[in-house]
């Protein structure tokens, strides 16, 4: 079984959500010692944001007439997309800023989101061609999204990933969620304690977990 491990927040130790992926990947490589993992650190090496140069995936004959920029640009977003593709599982490192995600992790999206790689269009819409894969986002939050209808609606971190992974055919996304650690001490280690319950649970089935969610 091969692992993706990405992290994407910029506050280095001091990030919530670089604790829960550490612990994610740790508690699932000894549920399945066999695991190999791969490390993206997307906040020491983040692809470039989309331009003209690197808008799209160019192979075949389109590639004789790319740029200098433009291959190099091609290369990264097929060494992303196939680094994706290969793997079994992909742990995602994912706090909330500005109620979304960061835009280090967007831009990563933004090169694996690639038509005949990712997903295809057909005259029935959009299908995934990414299926068969486990994605585990720890999701970190200053404040309380979960618990209302208005935080609901301002997030837009949880929600996207799981819009933008189910667009890839990924069903099998699940949460670990530590929210309201900005809020004091005493929340905070509530957080982080129903987190660390969640991520010993990863052993389950995601069919067993409530709407693909481990920490509510």
């Amino acid at each position: 079984m091969k692992l993706l491990h990405i992290d994407s927040s910029v506050m280095g130790s001091n990030s919530v959500s670089r604790q829960l992926t550490e612990r994610i990947v740790a508690q699932w490589r000894a549920n399945y010692p066999g695991t190999t993992v791969d490390y993206l650190d997307l906040a020491q090496d983040a692809p470039s944001h989309l331009s003209v140069d690197s808008l799209g995936f160019r192979m075949g004959p389109q590639g004789d007439n790319l740029s200098d920029v433009q291959r190099r640009e091609n290369a990264v977003s097929e060494a992303l997309v196939s680094q994706f593709l290969a793997a079994d599982v992909i742990v995602v490192g994912a706090p909330l800023y500005n109620f979304s995600i960061p835009s280090q992790l967007k831009a990563w999206i933004d090169r694996i989101a690639q038509a005949g790689r990712t997903f295809k269009y057909t005259d029935k819409g959009p299908v995934g061609l990414a299926g068969g894969k486990t994605v585990v986002v720890a999701s970190s939050r200053g404040g309380v999204y979960s618990t209302s209808d208005a935080g609901r609606a301002l997030e837009h971190q949880e929600s996207y990933l799981q819009t933008v992974f189910g667009f890839f055919g990924i069903t099998d996304v699940r949460f670990v969620r530590a929210e309201g650690v900005a809020m004091g001490e005493a929340p905070k280690a509530a957080a982080m304690a129903a987190a660390q319950e969640a991520i010993q649970a990863l052993n389950r089935p995601a069919a067993n977990q409530a709407q693909s969610t481990l920490a509510a």
